[in-house]
């Protein structure tokens, strides 16, 4: 009869012991599952961002390839050309193409210096056409002109470089008011800790 309660009771402890084990084991089998998961969603996520740059790659490269075709065609109708009109008419070519490739820097990368290189590229290319159209002329109004040219251009760089140091200007007023900011919730949550600290004095 005692062999038979003590027979009972260790079956019963060891029905227990299996019971607890599987909700742990299942536990682990889910953890692994998730562990799984994440890796695999990271994995897609780095190769989803390669693609996404390889695309960004190649479209630059097509606009290059576009832009160097643009500039071939209008430097092609500058040969049917003679004099100044041909020379002027490559000055242009070579001022869109130069703009052209600024742009497409800006647009791949964009920054308040590409946007400072795109303005720059604009009044070298229409400073360029202008002193060669000058040529026309003689004398006093040949200088007239290039002295002209020259005040367009210095003022037109000088709004250059004035937008880029706005620009600057306001990105770092922004990053500081940021920190500030932080710096603020920082001294809030100070202040909380040492009232509860007192509250508990």
């Amino acid at each position: 009869m005692k062999m038979t309660t003590l027979y009972a009771a260790l079956s019963g402890a060891f029905l227990l012991g299996a019971a607890a084990l599987v909700p742990a084991q299942m536990t682990g089998a889910t953890s692994g599952t998730a562990a799984t998961g994440t890796t695999a969603n990271t994995g897609t996520a780095h190769s989803a961002a390669r693609s996404e740059k390889k695309a960004a790659k190649n479209e630059y490269k097509a606009e290059e390839d576009r832009i160097e075709a643009d500039y071939k065609a209008a430097k092609e109708k500058c040969k049917s050309m003679s004099g100044n009109a041909k020379d002027v008419c490559e000055k242009e070519a070579k001022g869109q193409e130069k703009v052209a490739k600024a742009e497409a820097k800006a647009k791949d990368k964009p920054s308040a210096n590409s946007e400072y290189e795109v303005a720059k590229a604009k009044a070298d290319a229409e400073y360029d056409v202008a002193k060669e159209k000058c040529e026309d002329q003689k004398g006093k109004e040949k200088s007239a002109c290039k002295k002209q040219a020259k005040a367009d251009h210095e003022r037109a760089m000088a709004d250059a470089k004035s937008k880029r140091k706005n620009v600057a200007s306001n990105s770092g007023k922004a990053a500081h008011g940021t920190t500030g900011s932080m710096g603020s919730m920082g001294t809030g949550a100070s202040g909380t800790s040492s009232t509860q600290g007192t509250s508990g004095k």
